[in-house]
């Protein structure tokens, strides 16, 4: 494995926890600058929105540049934004601080995955994939909950100088580890980068990373209600059932990567089978304690399980020109998110119950089933395009 990939999953780390800890620090931010909820609440949804400008937007901007050397300039950027937001004297500041963090996210992730997937042989591009995300869960299962805990004992804004400095630590790994590329004249500018959209499987692959993993998302966004409201659990249980939700989120991930170097398309397939699956029984079984946690754990497996599927179906569907297409589909995962939340709620708020954003998550990832199968059936009534298989399309090794 090469060290590089430990690096990348290192700002994985950082970057998923600068998303996540600061859920549970919003009671102390709030009252520290003297916001009410609603509007504490935009350093979450603020976050959310740069991402996708950033996914996009500053991926385009950076698109003939050295990849690794963009890298490290979007890690100065993480560094600064969380440094601003630890010494930030009020509320507005501190909001500018997690939208400068939050513009290097999507950037980061997508230009990653295509240096991850260079730095192996091919049949291993989803694996590399996979370690890189890999930052991304341990931040769930471990970095949010000892985050909160720091920065309940000693403020909040330790919290943040603690990321700032695992950011520090990632920037160092990414300059010594990860591999220059080699140049040449023929790297894809924008023009050829926004080519890409104009193949039919990309947009697929992102309406696929739309409705599955936003299925998975909007389920989860309001699994506390879930297990205190219908399971039965007591509120003080649920960051520790959360733990194990991020367990099952590392196990899927690794398992993922393994099964997609097979086959991408059948593994989405397979895995989104078994996730709408999950959900649905995960929907029936939601009031007897036992049976919650296994499909809580279950939901996280699968739905993480699909993440180096998707990611290495969209670049290898945008050809020689991967690195646009690949931020783009980091911005469809957080679209998806705000997709699979916001009908959730309104099931809520239409009065049908706090399981039911788990049926919404299963409609939504059976939907993405069918767009996985058409994709698929249009790759094999063109057997003379150079991605006619997608399973066995590869990005240059470098």
């Amino acid at each position: 494995m090469p060290a590089g990939l430990i690096a990348l999953a290192l700002g994985g780390f950082g970057i998923g926890l600068t998303e996540f800890v600061i859920a549970g620090l919003l009671p102390e931010v709030a009252a520290d600058f003297h916001v009410d909820a609603a509007a504490a609440g935009w350093l979450i949804s603020g976050y959310a929105l740069a991402v996708a400008v950033g996914a996009i937007g500053l991926t385009a901007a950076v698109t003939r540049l050295p990849r690794k050397a963009v890298l490290l300039g979007l890690m100065v950027l993480f560094i600064a934004g969380n440094a601003l937001s630890a010494l930030a004297p009020s509320y507005g500041v501190m909001l500018g601080g997690r939208i400068l963090a939050a513009l290097c996210h999507g950037a980061f992730f997508g230009i990653g995955s295509v240096v991850a997937a260079a730095m192996v042989p091919a049949d291993k591009q989803a694996r590399a994939i996979a370690i890189m995300f890999t930052g991304l869960t341990a931040a769930n299962v471990l970095g949010v909950p000892f985050g909160t805990l720091l920065g309940q004992a000693l403020g909040w804004r330790s919290t943040f100088w603690a990321i700032t400095a695992i950011g520090v630590v990632a920037l160092a790994g990414v300059a010594l580890l990860v591999p220059r590329e080699e140049r040449d004249t023929s790297a894809p500018g924008l023009r050829r980068e926004l080519g890409a959209f104009r193949s039919g499987q990309v947009w697929l692959s992102l309406a696929a990373t739309t409705l599955g993993f936003g299925g998975m998302f909007g389920a989860f966004t309001y699994i506390a209600y879930t297990l205190t409201g219908i399971s039965g659990f007591p509120s003080a249980a649920v960051p520790w059932l959360l733990i194990l939700f991020g367990v099952g989120l590392f196990a899927g991930n690794a398992l993922g990567g393994r099964l997609a170097d097979r086959s991408i398309d059948g593994t989405l397939i397979a895995v989104l089978s078994v996730l709408t699956v999950v959900l649905g029984v995960f929907a029936l079984v939601a009031a007897v304690p036992v049976a919650a946690v296994i499909a809580l754990v279950l939901m996280g497996a699968a739905g993480f399980a699909t993440v180096p599927a998707l990611q290495l179906r969209v670049l290898t569907s945008a050809e020689h020109a991967p690195t646009l297409a690949s931020g783009a589909n980091i911005a469809a995962f957080n679209v998806g998110n705000a997709l699979g939340a916001w009908l959730g709620g309104l099931t809520i708020a239409a009065g049908l119950g706090y399981a039911s954003p788990l049926w919404v998550g299963a409609a939504m990832t059976a939907a993405a089933i069918v767009v996985v199968a058409i994709a698929a059936a249009r790759l094999r009534r063109r057997p003379g395009r150079a991605s006619a298989a997608v399973a066995e399309e590869t990005l240059p090794v470098h």
